[in-house]
């Protein structure tokens, strides 16, 4: 494991979600869970180990007692991290030994075709390499499933900690957005912006930087433009799309869009018209209302005022562990919110070659509506011109 004693929540948050994955595998019909490192694993025990060639997996039956399978040589950074401070068996292996048939063994089951039981079914993380994969299949004697579906909705559902977290990450954010206009000087590059912010991100209290997007006029456009050396400009709209993770590892995502000097009317007007379609949508969100229908709230706005062809990508997604996951907040997914579930929400229009503007503020459901987590001025942003930057 990389990490030695990070942060992460108190034990027994740990322990109520390893019940309600089990009870969650038993009612799928499983005989249990296979979760390899990655965030699935780290959102049940805190660990965050990481994928090598050896096997590391945390086994959970859907009745009996959860153990993690991990090499000895791994033991030492396991005994550090979270597991170790739950009811967990732990089985160490060296090499020559057969992980596998320990998974198997941590299931209830015997391999397959060793007394002729029948195959075990299982499911695994969809972060499991084919290099676990596939043997383990044959010892199963069954292809296992993926674990999203088991998963899906305990990770979707925020618990008080993730919610505390989401809200102290979202206001570390929002504080980097409060400096980002003394940053946005013309003549300097959005290479340069985004350092700036990449420096001010961690000052803030993230332990690293998941993104920073600075685009400026024409890169503006495109929504996954990260930086380049173009320099900024008198006159330029500056998309500013940034966050990380803040410890134990929840993620902050927000945008604000930026004009240096006085925007051109028509850029305002335009602006003013996401602005609305934007607070629209977060106004609409609300235990019962499916992700599709806050999509089309923001969408069906843009397109009245002509800016349909100007919308090019979903309204949201969910957050957490990882800057994306579900829920997914775009057209044709009829899922229904419920309390407790976290997501973007950002709309944007994008002239391609002149111009793009976005707004993004991290959401969460509650019984009465949206709590937003970010809270600076959705207004377009305007910084002051004035002299060019000097070397």
């Amino acid at each position: 494991m990389a990490v030695s004693n990070p942060a992460r929540f108190d034990t027994d948050v740990y322990a109520q979600r390893l019940r309600a994955a089990a009870t969650a595998a038993g009612d799928a019909g499983l005989a249990g869970l296979v979760i390899t490192p990655g965030y699935d694993l780290r959102y049940l025990v805190g660990s965050r180990a990481q994928t090598f060639e050896r096997l590391t997996a945390l086994v959970l039956p859907a009745s009996g007692e959860p153990t993690v399978v991990v090499p000895r040589l791994e033991l030492a950074s396991l005994k550090e991290s979270a597991v170790t401070e739950l009811p967990l068996a732990v089985r160490d292996w060296v090499d020559g030994d057969d992980p596998y048939r320990l998974v198997a063994e941590a299931l209830g089951g015997t391999p397959a075709g060793s007394s002729g039981r029948p195959a075990v079914a299982t499911a695994v993380t969809d972060a499991m390499p084919a290099l676990h994969l596939l043997p383990l299949a044959e010892i199963l004697g069954v292809v296992p499933v993926l674990a999203t579906d088991v998963l899906r909705r305990l990770r979707m559902i925020k618990d008080p900690a993730e919610i505390d977290s989401l809200r102290k990450a979202g206001a570390a954010i929002d504080r980097v957005h409060a400096r980002v206009p003394e940053f946005l000087v013309p003549g300097r590059t959005e290479a340069d912006v985004a350092a700036d912010i990449a420096q001010a991100i961690v000052a803030e209290g993230h332990s690293e930087v998941a993104f920073i997007i600075v685009g400026s006029g024409p890169h503006g456009a495109d929504p996954h433009h990260e930086c380049s050396d173009r320099e900024l400009r008198a006159g330029d709209i500056v998309v500013v799309d940034i966050g990380g993770p803040y410890e134990p590892g929840y993620n902050s995502d927000s945008t604000r869009t930026y004009s240096i000097g006085e925007p051109d009317p028509e850029v305002a007007r335009r602006y003013a018209i996401l602005q609305r379609a934007q607070q629209a949508a977060v106004d609409a969100v609300r235990p019962g209302v499916t992700a599709q229908q806050i999509d089309a709230t923001a969408r069906d706005m843009l397109a009245a005022e002509g800016l349909a062809e100007a919308f090019v990508h979903r309204t949201g997604h969910g957050i957490g562990l990882s800057v994306h996951e579900e829920p997914y907040i775009v057209a044709g997914n009829d899922l229904t919110l419920e309390e407790g579930m976290a997501f973007s929400i950002e709309p944007g229009i994008y002239f391609p070659g002149k111009w793009g503007a976005r707004i993004e503020d991290i959401v969460i459901v509650t019984a009465d509506g949206a709590l937003p987590v970010n809270n600076r001025p959705h207004e377009l942003v305007v910084v002051p011109a004035g002299p060019a930057a000097t070397g």
